[in-house]
């Protein structure tokens, strides 16, 4: 099976900075395609945050360009977001997602993480 398991989350005051990390493991993980990060503000729909493809071309949502960054390392299967000049409307919960390919297969699928909760409070 394939888990995807987000860090990093916590309390932030208005200026400050963070940096997620999510790690996709599992024994049968052939390739990763694109890495995403969403969020999901209590009350909102999720919306996509940041996208990084196999060959780290990235897309931002125009709400974070310019503060954060999103970067991966493919020897570890994992997706990072640098977070800065936070704000209190980027509290949210923020998930990971990614395309995986399992091994003896050749189709990708999708996976998501659990999330983690991001406060920006003062």
């Amino acid at each position: 099976q394939v888990q995807l398991v987000e860090s990093g989350g916590g309390l932030v005051q208005p200026g400050g900075s963070l940096r997620l990390s999510c790690a996709a493991s599992g024994n049968i993980i052939a390739s990763i395609a694109d890495m995403r990060w969403y969020r999901q503000a209590p009350g909102k729909e999720r919306d996509l945050v940041a996208v990084i493809t196999s060959g780290r071309s990235t897309t931002y949502a125009d709400s974070v360009q310019g503060r954060f960054t999103i970067s991966r390392d493919n020897a570890k299967n994992m997706v990072y977001l640098q977070m800065t000049s936070l704000k209190p409307e980027d509290t949210a919960v923020y998930y990971c997602n990614a395309d995986v390919r399992r091994r003896y297969t050749f189709d990708y699928l999708t996976f998501w993480g659990q999330g983690t909760q991001v406060t920006v409070s003062s």
